[in-house]
């Protein structure tokens, strides 16, 4: 199973939500592999911190792809381990930058499909973590996944984008994946004592669109899970927020 969480709006939460259903998955005894396409690389701090010693990362797996390397490495020669159990990173380079234009304009997109597909076989689950645009890496990550989770962050301007977005998701799979499943929109940073996320959230409910039945909550633990480079689970096992995390993996693993 290959996921990846996306939405073309920042600050909805993919790279905490990314961490830490991979987290789960980790704990929980599957070998568990998350892909960080973002040029922020909030996802590899969050794992590795700053003092990680990251050989070979996404952006030379893409590269390689483009003749700079004589010999291909495999696959699974970019993938690193975590101070986590059964967690591993495909760690993000700010490089991925500066060579986007060139792999796109050789048409590379399903070269990291055929990475994780390679990487199947050595990884039970499988979470892409995206930027906050539909570029060359969020298409890459489309065509290369099972199913996508749409964090939705419940404010107006994410709830007027929704639509667009699914636009676009929808025209990638006819072109380029038609087994790839949206999977579900993520509630997150939700609260249930005002009317305005309720009601966000209805609209969409309305709309037949399939949101997730857990919802995610803020809370200031979110922020000392990623100071610490310690996932909620490894952080704060019985934090509410935690357990919700829980209760979304769950959901999610009965819907695969």
């Amino acid at each position: 199973m290959k996921r990846v969480v996306f939405n073309q709006k920042g600050g909805v939460g993919k790279s905490s939500i990314s961490v830490n259903l991979a987290a789960i998955s980790a704990r929980r005894g599957l070998k568990t592999l998350i892909v960080d396409l973002d040029t922020q690389g909030n996802t590899s701090h969050y794992l590795v911190g700053d003092n990680a010693n990251i050989k070979h990362t996404v952006a030379d797996l893409f590269k390689q792809t483009v003749g700079w390397f004589l010999k291909p490495l495999p696959a699974i020669d970019f993938v690193h381990e975590t101070p986590f159990e059964n967690l591993y990173l495909m760690a993000s380079d700010p490089q991925l930058a500066n060579v986007e234009r060139e792999l796109e304009s050789r048409y590379k997109m399903y070269k990291l499909k055929e990475a994780l597909t390679e990487l199947s076989a050595t990884f039970d689950r499988i979470y892409i973590d995206t930027p906050p645009n539909f570029n060359f890496y969020s298409k890459a990550a489309l065509i290369a996944a099972d199913s996508v989770l749409i964090p939705f962050d419940c404010d107006g301007f994410s709830s007027q984008a929704i639509m667009h977005l699914l636009d676009n998701i929808m025209e990638l799979k006819g072109d380029h994946n038609p087994e790839l499943e949206v999977e579900g929109i993520i509630v997150n940073q939700f609260n249930a004592q005002a009317k305005l996320p309720q009601s966000l959230v209805d609209d969409l409910k309305a709309k037949d669109l399939p949101v997730l039945n857990t919802h995610l909550s803020s809370s200031v633990k979110m922020r000392e899970s990623h100071s610490a480079s310690k996932p909620l689970i490894h952080l704060a096992p019985r934090h509410k927020l935690t357990q919700q995390f829980c209760e979304l993996f769950d959901e999610l693993e009965q819907l695969s």
